[in-house]
């Protein structure tokens, strides 16, 4: 079949108008579910099968899938849903779209255009309701609208890199163009496709005051964020210039290998011990795109003088009283600032760094050979980093497996992301249908917790339905784990609301139509993951691991092992599993929280 003839443009509508402009853009893709009140929209998705509509089970999904497919591209996606509580659903991914910086289009439908808040069947102002979420949020008033109304969105979308929405009223989707009337001010012609690329730069004035900072200081670290992704190599020879250790920000995970001879791997309560111990030793600091919440593991205001490039003004000295702000693109000012600088030759800072995450990588390959069952989480992170095939793109979750994604240990050419700001549960599985959709050549293997799957198993019969080989792998400890370490942690209360019913995510996965494999023994991992990776299509691998395996253990703050001891105090159920974890010797070694603690927290080992 082929597109809808553009021989008659007064036949039309509105909804043909606006899927036609997205094709023109290069938007070629949407997630959604179809409803009453956004049929007229979806009679232009089946005229038009250039826009490839992929059926999620879930409008939140459709978001994410789109945010996924902005990640891993830098393009946008569409997503549709009906009015009401299809817009509602939509809200969640939007802004998950909105806070990690990612370009998505959302339609949405509308009561008839002459019944709008006069208490009709799904009668909310979505236009209203996701203005928040979308930088541009606008009701589409017809057919002499919807290309204007479609250009703004996408120029919105992808200069502020956030989600754009258009309302449509379900009457109004069915317009035609000859049976609208465009204004004296809707000059015909008016309106093109006109590319908008740019660079970025600051005034090569700040560049110099930023290299003479630190090119002034003697030990420098740098915090690499989602804003550092794609310029990796650059960052690498600025590191190697200034003897810098690179210590990654969650969302930065994938800007440099985790192989890298210049990257200390994660920070925060996810993080390494050779990551803060860098941020605790430097007199300089030079931030990429990072404005992570956990900027309390970063080097006290005072303590050194301080760099930030962003592309973002209002980010700069959010998180840091830096002397010198750097606005632009992450690659091209470091392009610039790079023959600024002067190389160090003491090496002694990032050598001291090489070698504390050394440590910490072999003590977690320790962890991984010296597991017993329930599994330890690291098994799993240990084989599933030797099994990824090159060039895999994953996809992380908020929960435990958060601290546990960043224990997958990335190649160069791979990509990692995950809802880095608003930690949305769940997002890993959409994420990984919008990445293998937009790369279905490249390996996509979406890491979850249980928590996470649990709330999004009908995206299994998706990969199903469209035979997109995901590989799923699922650590299964029958528990919300992050919350049992933060209550103890965070706050020192014991766990409350935790426990999940087991459910068998083999056989759910089975029933969706996919493989299904089950790790319970440490032995197993490695020859399951094997035949996983190279099976054909998609399919689920599920490991039992330990709830009690301290994710953080390593990267505790002092006041964290001490709220850890106050929660055992006061009767804790899981203090004798959660106490032995912590106290391992190789752990304790690198942890001066736990060396400091450990008499308090010693006494409920079994």
């Amino acid at each position: 079949m082929s597109d809808r003839s553009a021989a008659d443009d007064g036949t039309k509508t509105t909804s043909d108008l606006v899927v036609e402009r997205l094709l023109e853009w290069g938007v070629d893709t949407c997630f959604g579910i179809c409803g009453d009140q956004v049929n007229g929209f979806f009679e232009a998705l089946r005229t038009h099968p250039r826009m490839r509509f992929v059926h999620v089970r879930h409008e939140e999904n459709a978001a994410l899938a789109c945010v996924g497919y902005a990640k891993f591209t830098g393009r946008p996606a569409a997503c549709v849903a009906t009015a009401g509580p299809g817009a509602v659903h939509l809200l969640n991914g939007l802004y998950d779209a909105r806070v990690d910086g990612a370009p998505v289009i959302a339609i949405t439908g509308l009561s008839y255009h002459d019944t709008v808040g006069a208490h009709f069947l799904q009668d909310l102002p979505s236009d209203r309701l996701l203005e928040h979420a979308c930088m541009f949020s606008e009701r589409v008033m017809g057919p002499a609208h919807a290309v204007a109304a479609t250009d703004l969105a996408v120029r919105s979308a992808l200069m502020n890199r956030t989600p754009s929405h258009l309302a449509i009223p379900i009457d109004v989707q069915s317009f035609t163009l000859d049976q609208d009337t465009a204004s004296p001010k809707n000059v015909p012609g008016h309106l093109s496709l006109a590319p908008q690329p740019f660079i970025v730069l600051p005034p090569e004035e700040q560049l110099r005051r930023a290299a003479e900072v630190l090119n002034g200081c003697e030990r420098v670290a740098i915090c690499a964020g989602a804003g550092a992704r794609g310029a990796g190599d650059l960052l690498e020879q600025v590191a190697d210039v200034l003897g810098a250790p690179i210590v990654k920000a969650g969302l930065g995970k994938d800007c440099v290998p985790d192989d890298s001879p210049y990257t200390t791997g994660g920070m925060g309560l996810i993080g390494t011990r050779a990551s803060h111990e860098a941020f605790e030793n430097c007199d300089g600091f030079l931030v990429v795109g990072s404005s992570t919440p956990y900027y309390e593991f970063w080097p006290k205001p005072g303590q050194a003088r301080g760099v930030q490039i962003d592309l973002n003004a209002d980010r700069i000295a959010m998180r840091y009283p830096v002397e010198v702000g750097l606005v632009g693109h992450a690659d091209a000012v470091l392009e610039r600032l790079l023959p600024l600088l002067r190389r160090k030759e003491d090496r002694s800072f990032l050598e001291r760094a090489q070698d504390t995450y050394r440590r910490w990588w072999e003590l977690i390959g320790e962890q991984a050979a010296g597991s017993g069952t329930p599994m330890r989480p690291q098994v799993v992170t240990w084989e599933l980093s030797k099994a990824l095939p090159d060039g895999a793109i994953v996809t992380g979750d908020a929960g435990t497996v958060t601290a546990w994604g960043g224990r997958l240990r990335l190649r160069k050419g791979m990509q990692y992301s995950f809802s880095g700001t608003l930690c949305t549960m769940g997002s890993a599985l959409p994420y990984a249908i919008g990445a293998q959709l937009a790369h279905p050549g490249r390996p996509v293997v979406a890491f979850m917790g249980d928590g996470a799957l649990s709330m999004g198993l009908g995206e299994l019969a998706t990969l199903a339905q469209y035979d997109l080989p995901v590989k799923v792998v699922v650590l299964r400890n029958n528990s919300l784990a992050l919350e049992v370490w933060e209550q103890t942690a965070l706050l020192g209360n014991p766990q409350m609301g935790c426990e999940l019913h087991p459910v068998d995510f083999t056989a759910v996965a089975r029933a969706c139509g996919l493989r299904a494999f089950r790790i319970s023994e440490p032995g197993e991992a490695a020859a399951v993951f094997a035949e996983a990776m190279a099976a054909e299509g998609p399919c689920l691998v599920e490991a039992i691991t330990d709830p009690y395996e301290a994710p953080f253990g390593e990267s505790l703050q002092p006041t964290h092992a001490q709220h850890i001891a106050q929660a055992f105090g006061k009767g804790e159920p899981a203090a004798s599993a959660m106490a032995d974890n912590l106290l391992e010797p190789d752990r304790v070694a690198l942890s001066p929280a736990l060396q400091q603690h450990h008499d308090a927290l010693a006494q409920y080992r079994r």
